[in-house]
């Protein structure tokens, strides 16, 4: 089947899916994987993110009544439920806090010849110290391969906004990594 008929079958699927449950389930499986994936990307947590892609799903199926429109904006809809998912978890009380601390335990429980396992640490502590905003867009970007103009729609921006956005995302990782680097580099002379 080319693209055009796929994408017209899935537009017809989100209509079904108002009125008969296995076509719901049918757009279930079909987006479950990417928006867990988006949470793991996001909360660095595989047991967290299955609870939040649990209530993103949960969300859905209360809302999807007032939902219009097709494929497309059905699975931006579904990005934008799970940003905001996200962000209220963690909001919650010093929740970032406790996933910096696992991820340094994580890495200081490690040989230190374990270079790979050090640098995700690194990073996902960089990506952590960035605006929930920015981390969103960043996973969104990178880890989801998201166009800026699908971006946008998820979270009510103009392509240009999301554009400088992640710009400015960017370098503060860049920034953030690079004090990382040479605090890292740092401790490693005093050792020798």
């Amino acid at each position: 089947m080319d693209n055009d008929g796929k994408a017209a079958n899935n537009g017809q699927l989100v209509a079904e899916a108002r009125n008969d449950p296995a076509a719901f389930v049918q757009l279930y499986r079909g987006h479950y994987d990417a928006i867990f994936r988006y949470c793991v990307h996001r909360l660095f947590e595989r047991q967290t993110a299955e609870d939040v892609t649990s209530a993103v799903f949960l969300s859905v199926v209360e809302n999807f009544g007032r939902f219009r429109g097709g494929e497309q904006q059905f699975r931006n809809w579904l990005y934008k439920i799970a940003t905001n998912a996200v962000n209220n978890h963690l909001r919650q009380a010093a929740r970032r806090n406790v996933l910096l601390k696992r991820a340094c335990e994580q890495v200081n429980n490690q040989d230190s010849t374990d270079a790979p396992a050090e640098k995700l640490a690194l990073l996902k502590e960089a990506v952590l110290a960035l605006k929930p905003r920015y981390q969103t867009i960043i996973t969104l970007r990178f880890f989801e391969n998201l166009k800026l103009t699908e971006i946008a729609e998820v979270l009510g921006s103009s392509p240009g906004t999301i554009r400088s956005q992640l710009a400015r995302a960017l370098a503060k990782l860049r920034k953030v990594l690079a004090t990382e680097f040479i605090k890292k580099s740092e401790v490693t002379k005093n050792e020798q």
